[in-house]
């Protein structure tokens, strides 16, 4: 077996656990009830989903420029979805669509600051 065929192999387990990871982010989507949980359900799972979907495609393709752009694609995914996240638990708590008691602060400490 030569390192074509392993990679391919890998490439190909590689695209198929990533788009099962894709596929239980989109019924968790589905699924879920609030927006906390949507938000979890929509970027934990996808994340890793894409990245391994990067990794088979970059496998199955070996070219030097395409695995370039697959892993800028990567890089820019990992900078934007948490960001993105973010962005929607903030805009949904100043909404009123997510009560305050289902938010739980982690106290800092060694800062002296009671509540941020």
């Amino acid at each position: 077996m030569s390192w074509t065929d392993v990679a391919d192999l890998l490439g190909l387990a590689a695209l198929l656990v990533g788009a099962l990871l894709c596929l239980a982010a989109g019924i968790g989507l589905l699924r879920f009830p609030d927006l906390l949980t949507r938000m979890h359900a929509g970027t934990k799972p996808q994340v890793l989903g894409v990245l391994l979907v990067l990794l088979g495609v970059g496998l199955r393709t070996r070219s030097g420029l395409d695995v370039g752009m697959l892993l800028l694609i990567g890089v820019f995914q990992l900078l934007t979805i948490p960001a993105g996240a973010h962005m929607v638990g903030r805009a949904g708590f100043r909404t009123g669509q997510v009560e305050p008691a289902d938010i739980h602060l982690a106290r800092r400490s060694g800062t002296g600051a009671e509540g941020g």
